[in-house]
């Protein structure tokens, strides 16, 4: 077949594999042929609301969100607390925020890795993620402006495991690195607007 046949050929829509370890592919696949053929599917929006309880404890709950040009609920609505502990002047009702933001990086890494891995063949026996975040806590309590009040590096490590070889799990795990909506935020920044009602 020449060049110009393959390039004028229509596309063909890519058969998905059997579902595995708990990824429903046929599903997956179908979404993805759907959005691609209806781009304006893709938008989408993702909620929390919180309510502060005392001191430095919060509880978020999340049971709405907008996507495939419509509103949907969660099965329930999901609450997450959280505080500082005691040396940090809370009362350790929750982890903290900022061990959340690293539960979320690695809950869309993972979710990343079954994903791909499923719909490449491949299925994964583990997939255990240790997320470690360093910060220098004198930006938060206002002791110092010259370092930053966040963290100042995050490092992921996975241990995987399943039907393929270590390079091609490593492959996998970069893909989903490179699809990663936490990873982007994180890496990328995000314009975020603060209103305050009275």
């Amino acid at each position: 077949m020449s060049a110009t046949a393959e390039m004028t050929a229509p596309a063909q829509a890519k058969a998905a594999p059997a579902p595995s370890h708990g990824v429903d592919t046929p599903t997956l696949f179908a979404t993805i042929n759907v959005v691609k053929g209806q781009p304006e599917l893709a938008r989408a929006q993702f909620r929390a609301k919180s309510q502060w309880v005392s001191g430095t404890h919060m509880q978020g709950t999340m049971s709405g969100f907008f996507a495939a040009g419509g509103e949907h609920m969660h099965k329930a609505a999901f609450t997450a607390d959280s505080d500082h502990p005691a040396v940090l002047c809370g009362s350790d009702e929750g982890p903290t925020p900022v061990e959340w933001l690293l539960h979320g990086l690695a809950g869309c890494l993972t979710a990343g890795v079954a994903n791909i891995a499923a719909a490449r063949g491949v299925t994964l026996t583990k997939c255990d993620a240790t997320v470690e975040g360093d910060m220098d806590l004198r930006g938060i309590l206002g002791l110092s402006d010259e370092v930053r009040n966040g963290y100042q590096a995050i490092r992921i490590s996975f241990d995987v495991a399943g039907s393929a070889p270590q390079a091609k799990l490593e492959e996998i795990v970069r893909q989903s690195v490179a699809r990663s909506a936490v990873f982007d935020v994180l890496t990328n920044g995000v314009p975020i607007a603060v209103s305050v009602k009275g």
